[in-house]
């Protein structure tokens, strides 16, 4: 199978199930913004090495399933459901949740706004850039309004890009 179609020529794109999306519609930016996010993580995991290889690693793992979920038209949601494909939940939420708690038990402290770069740490930029791609992605949910029957997305998010600027301030020695 090659990944060259052509089918997306006409200026639209698939989505779960066999339907069809316009490339410029709502659904396909927040799905494009939580891949930017998955790659951003990249980054962020190759420069941070084995101190947050298996943390990112299942955060990733979570980013496509939520990736997944969001090619998924309301219309679908109960097939989805019924599919077995990973989804976004009440535990996934905790888990960034707590994650975040543990890095604040450990005494994580800053001073003033975070400025990403200023001190020469290459890891916490990466950090701090996924966290702004994760607060876009975030927005671009949010604005699908009711096209996101899973509450829990849009919280997985917020929780993430708190828990990302942490281990961002975490990496700049602010532990």
């Amino acid at each position: 199978m090659s990944i060259t179609t052509g089918r997306g020529d006409d200026g639209s794109t698939d989505l779960m199930f066999g339907r069809r999306s316009a490339k410029t519609d709502v659904r396909m930016e927040a799905i494009g913004s939580v891949d930017e996010l998955n790659c951003a993580l990249g980054l962020a995991r190759i420069e941070a090495g084995k101190v947050l290889d298996e943390s990112i690693d299942r955060l990733q793992g979570h980013l496509v399933g939520l990736m997944g979920e969001l090619a998924v038209l309301p219309e679908d949601a109960t097939r989805y459901e019924d599919s077995g494909h990973p989804s976004i939940g009440a535990e996934e939420v905790a888990m960034v949740e707590s994650l975040a708690r543990k890095l604040e038990k450990g005494g994580i402290s800053f001073d003033g706004w975070a400025r990403p770069g200023a001190n020469g740490n290459r890891s916490g930029a990466q950090l701090d850039f996924a966290r702004t791609v994760c607060r876009r992605a975030e927005r671009r949910v949010l604005a699908l309004g009711e096209g996101v029957p899973n509450d829990s997305i849009p919280l997985f998010l917020n929780r993430l890009s708190d828990l990302l600027w942490l281990l961002a301030r975490q990496s700049e020695g602010g532990d």
